[in-house]
């Protein structure tokens, strides 16, 4: 990979230390050569002979070449400054600025020689700019204007080729085209392209023949032979390298790995690895089970190498099916019904296996399928007995004698013994155990009547045993109907009560309809059968209701008059016979309540339930006037009373300010009994004028002054109540100077925590009370019924 590098290196070194000794040997002829080519400083004849003088320039220099890499014991000469107005005498100073000044190059500030005291590199930097001046070695003050030069770094071959993307990995189909491009590889070269061939690459493969090339300029990998199967091999390690300087000796190099695969085509039709597979099922095999596997071998990949499975035929190809495993690629053979040793011992079968895909490129290598023979054996075994039906339906009549048949079943071994067989009813299909059957006969009997309305189908089981093999067995279902007899009267759809008003309108001259009744049979109503309704023989001949057959089941009520007395009997109790018409036929006698009801004017039923009634009877004509005459004078009364209020008279009393006592005081909060102190302020009950004296009256004059009793007013802030009213009842019942007017106080609510009872009369009525009533017998005949209801009370709590 380096070599030539170091023979490259010495040469280099060899060609800097001669240019190095000439220019030492010959600086003035170097500095001459300048200045004449730069300068071009010569003479001109005019066409007149006059003689034309060219002003010189300054500075006398070219561009300056320097070699990098070069590692030398002593400076590289770069070049040398000279000015013209340098005399030599050494009072000229040269100067050196700019990109490297003093650290990369140095100069003779007397002889203006430029050194190089560093090795070079040119892919970090391929020129500098420098700056130089002649100046005064005394005053230094410039002798010239600075003038910039360059300093260029030659080019030597010393970068390799770099892959900067290595690794590579490419893939190509199998069986590909000889040339078929599978990828192309770059690398770069840090020298300078445009000196020499130091970058100019040249790309080889050192690895990887003879199944790849690679295009030297451009660096393209293609096949190089024809037919590369993946599953021969699938995977090539390929190495490519890249030499600069065009490849020829000398040059440095640079390589790769490039990881090549082959990736897979449709080329290989699928294969069994034998031609003929044998495969046993035992005859007690149910549908769906699998018999056995075969594989069609295929080495491609995906679905180039998926392989269908199907029968093309044999006599077994209704019997037994054919599914592919996707998951192993495998052909299943499984069961499409049960198979028989007895009837058939053997099938043989033609399997093809195929490609799904098939690639149009390769189709002239096909065929892309193959075939097999599979060959199934059937093993006899030792089977259960079977039923000559799948399942058995009977019927029985209701209310038949136990020992009744009902049917029978039977089953026989289909095993090549044929051994007999033994038949029993599970007792969990006939919990109550309703039936039996014959252990070796297989008649199923009754052993008890049976109730069709209780149970009208039972579903039972019958188990059929082989004896003397393996006691296999097997059950079939048996569906017994039970048939029904006229065994079950009828009787009303609905128990409800009928209710009539007791003020029924007759709106005919001898029926009114009040309800159609309906009848129900637990047994099975036959074509065109229907219930006959009649009364009952023992209420023939009532006159209250009637009954008509309406010969659809049903029968309306009629009523046969024209009302009904509550207070002499509320309900009634209509008997119907119905018969069912059935054979034999069955009757049934129902009761029809009717109940009467207080209605309005409409009909509309008000009331069913039985009310109290209190006649008037005891009360005379006398105590009738004398409640009226009461009545006419209260109206009198409350009249006066209007009237007077209409004429608005002065008040009988003189007031300094209005008198609450004529205010009737409400008080919607509940008061807090004897205990509550702050809910009424008890100086409202008080007469605020009459505490300090008497009330003046306007109508009479009082005789004399009834003074009041010392400390028999209570103070305002009194809590006893009863103390308090008391003295003012006394007072007012002493004092004739009291006003004719009453002062009334309502009390909305009963306070809580009285020690007192309550006066409300309500519950009276369901207390008992110990009042005596005797005395009511002394108020004479107006109060005579009154006083004989509360007598006959204790009289009859006396009694009991």
């Amino acid at each position: 990979m380096w070599e030539g590098l170091g023979l490259q290196v010495f040469l280099m070194c060899l060609g800097a230390m001669l240019c190095s000794a000439v220019a030492a040997s010959a600086p003035l002829e170097h500095s001459h050569h300048r200045r004449l080519s730069l300068h071009r400083h010569r003479e001109r004849t005019g066409k007149e002979g006059q003689v034309l003088h060219r002003s010189k320039r300054g500075w006398v220099w070219n561009q300056f070449f320097v070699i990098e890499e070069y590692t030398g014991p002593d400076p590289v000469l770069v070049g040398r400054l000279h000015s013209d107005v340098d005399a030599g005498d050494g009072n000229c100073k040269y100067i050196l600025s700019g990109e490297g000044a003093g650290t990369i190059f140095v100069i003779d500030d007397k002889t203006g020689n430029i050194h190089a005291t560093k090795t070079l590199d040119r892919e970090e930097q391929a020129q500098y700019t420098l700056t130089a001046q002649a100046v005064d070695r005394a005053t230094n003050k410039p002798l010239e204007p600075p003038s910039e030069f360059i300093v260029k770094v030659q080019d030597i071959n010393d970068n390799p080729p770099e892959f900067l993307h290595g690794p590579y990995y490419a893939r190509v189909p199998e069986m590909s085209n000889v040339g078929t491009s599978v990828m192309q590889v770059t690398a770069t070269d840090a020298d300078d392209p445009t000196y020499g061939n130091s970058a100019r690459l040249v790309y080889s493969i050192l690895q990887g023949q003879p199944y790849f090339s690679v295009e030297p300029q451009t660096g393209i990998i293609r096949t190089a032979l024809p037919n590369m199967d993946r599953e021969a091999r699938q995977e090539y390690d390929v190495v490519i390298q890249a030499k600069d300087m065009g490849g020829h000796m000398g040059g440095l190099s640079g390589t790769t790995e490039v990881k090549i695969t082959l990736t897979d085509v449709n080329d290989n039709p699928p294969k069994f690895p034998q031609s003929v597979y044998s495969m046993s099922v035992s005859e007690d095999k149910v549908s769906g089970e699998e018999v056995g596997r075969l594989k069609a071998k295929d080495p491609d990949l995906g679905e180039n190498g998926l392989v269908s499975y199907r029968f093309i035929e044999g006599d077994g190809m209704t019997v037994f099916e054919i599914t592919t495993d996707t998951d192993t690629r495998e052909g299943v053979i499984k069961l499409r019904k049960p198979v028989d040793f007895e009837t058939k011992r053997a099938y043989t079968l033609r399997v093809e296996a195929s490609n799904t895909h098939v690639d149009p490129r390769f189709i002239a290598w096909g065929p892309y399928k193959d075939t097999a023979t599979v060959k199934v054996m059937v093993e006899d075994a030792d089977e259960p007995p079977a039923f000559m039906e799948t399942s058995y339906s009977f019927e029985v009549e209701e209310n038949a004698p136990d020992g009744t048949a009902v049917g029978r079943v039977h089953a026989k071994d289909t095993d090549v013994a044929n051994n007999p067989v033994r038949y029993m009813i599970p007792r969990y299909t006939d919990v109550e155990q309703f039936f039996s059957v014959g252990p070796e006969d297989g008649i199923i009997k009754t052993t008890r009547p049976l109730d069709r309305e209780t149970l009208p189908w039972h579903n039972i089981s019958v188990s059929a045993t082989e004896i003397g093999g393996h006691h296999q067995d097997t059950k079939v279902r048996v569906n017994i109907k039970v048939k029904d007899v006229n065994d079950n009267a009828p009787e009303f759809a609905t128990q409800n009560e009928i209710l009539v008003c007791e003020n029924i309108f007759m709106h005919t001259s001898n029926h009114h309809l009040i309800e159609t009744v309906s009848a129900v049979d637990k047994d099975e109503m036959a074509h065109r059968q229907y219930f006959h309704f009649s009364i009952a023989p023992e209420a023939v001949n009532n006159h209250n209701f009637s009954l008509k057959d309406n010969r659809d089941s049903t029968a309306s009520i009629y009523v046969t008059r024209r009302g009904f007395s509550r207070m002499t009997q509320d309900v009634y109790f209509l008997p119907i016979e119905i018969n069912d018409n059935g054979i034999p036929p069955m009757s049934s006698t129902n009761t029809l309540t009717i109940r009467v009801c207080s209605c309005d004017s409409k009909d509309t039923i008000l009331s069913c339930n039985v009310e109290p009634y209190i006649l008037p009877a005891g009360l005379s004509t006398g105590a009738l006037i004398a409640i009226l005459a009461c009545i006419v004078i209260l109206l009198a009364i409350v009249v006066l009373f209007v009237a007077l209020r209409r004429q608005k008279k002065e008040p009988l009393i003189v007031f300094e300010e209005e008198d609450i006592r004529e205010n009737i005081i409400t008080y919607d909060d509940e008061g807090g009994g004897e205990e509550d102190t702050e809910a009424f302020d008890i100086a409202t009950l008080q007469n605020p004028d009459g505490a300090n004296g008497f009330l003046p009256r306007k109508d009479i004059k009082p005789e004399l002054q009834y003074p009041m009793r010392p400390g028999g007013g209570p103070v305002a802030n009194s809590v006893d109540v009863d103390d308090f009213i008391k003295t003012r009842i006394n007072d007012a019942d002493s004092d004739p100077t009291a006003p004719p007017y009453d002062s009334i106080q309502i009390y909305g609510y009963e306070g809580r925590g009285s020690i007192a009872g309550s006066l409300s009369s309500l519950e009276s009525v369901t207390t008992d009370s110990d009042l005596d009533y005797d005395y009511l017998q002394s108020w004479g005949p107006r109060f005579k019924k009154l006083a004989d209801l509360y007598g006959t009370k204790d009289s009859a709590d006396d009694n009991s």
